[in-house]
């Protein structure tokens, strides 16, 4: 089997309805996305970092940097639906062609992750290659107890092989019998970092996927997958990757920003 091709794209929706105008705000000198495109151009063994968006003054800066750009419709729902009108095009910037979508791996890079960690990219990659190109791979972290009935975290259920059986704002599983506050002391809870790794066959197929009730309840657009019947695996990583998406973690990002540079 040939080495996999890999592509990073980073969907940049430039309107959020919780902090509008996020990706371009400044950290320690630099707009969120700007963090974000260069701390995933670190992560070696990578074909190239994409940009897809719908704004022209995204593709505007995400140029200015450096970085390639896609155009997208503004009226994607989610990321994902985002790469997936794209497919064929990230697949031609990995270098891969129409008979290359089961050997190459989109991975799906939130832009608004400023502090993420280049390894965990790496390590998606290289567990691609070793599962034998497995449809869709996605990273998760062990959760502290302060975070287990946070709504804004959101947890996954695995099974013993690393699949993942479901996800939910909700901390599964429910231990019945047991104050909700002591939960943690008795397993392992897993929170999702929000990455996705995706086989550039099974990204394509994304607007064929039936509608999902449980996608519509839980607001995770994850669930579409698991209510097909498609498997999605998780790997481990030590701790999640803050995402911004309000204005107090906007400054918390600021904070641990300025303390890797003082640091540094």
């Amino acid at each position: 089997m040939s080495v996999p091709r890999v592509v990073v794209a980073v969907p940049a929706r430039l309107e959020s309805a919780r902090l509008p105008g996020k990706l371009l705000a400044d950290i320690a000198g630099k707009p969120v996305l700007q963090h974000v495109l260069e701390r995933c151009r670190q992560a070696q063994g990578l074909a190239a970092v994409v940009v897809c968006t719908d704004s022209d003054q995204v593709r505007s800066f995400a140029e200015g940097w450096g970085f390639p750009v896609l155009m997208t419709s503004p009226h994607c729902s989610s990321g994902s639906e985002r790469l997936a009108s794209v497919v064929a095009e990230l697949v031609a910037a990995a270098g891969g062609g129409a008979s290359d979508f089961d050997e190459t791996l989109v991975i799906n890079v939130q832009g608004d992750q400023p502090l993420l960690d280049p390894a965990i990219i790496e390590a998606m990659a290289a567990q691609f290659a070793q599962l034998q190109r497995p449809p869709v791979l996605t990273p998760v972290y062990p959760l502290t107890a302060d975070k287990l009935h946070d709504p804004n975290v959101v947890k996954v259920l695995r099974a013993r092989d690393g699949r993942a059986i479901t996800f939910s704002r909700s901390a599964l599983p429910h231990l019945r019998g047991v104050p909700p506050e002591q939960w943690a002391e008795h397993t392992i809870y897993w929170g999702h970092v929000g990455l996705y790794g995706y086989r550039a066959d099974v990204l394509a197929g994304w607007e064929a996927l039936p509608h999902s009730l449980l996608e519509d309840l839980e607001k995770l657009e994850q669930l579409r997958l698991i209510d097909a019947g498609i498997p999605l695996l998780t790997y481990e990583v030590a701790q999640d990757c803050l995402s911004v998406d309000t204005p107090e973690q906007l400054e918390q990002a600021r904070t641990i920003a300025r303390a890797e540079l003082a640091g540094a």
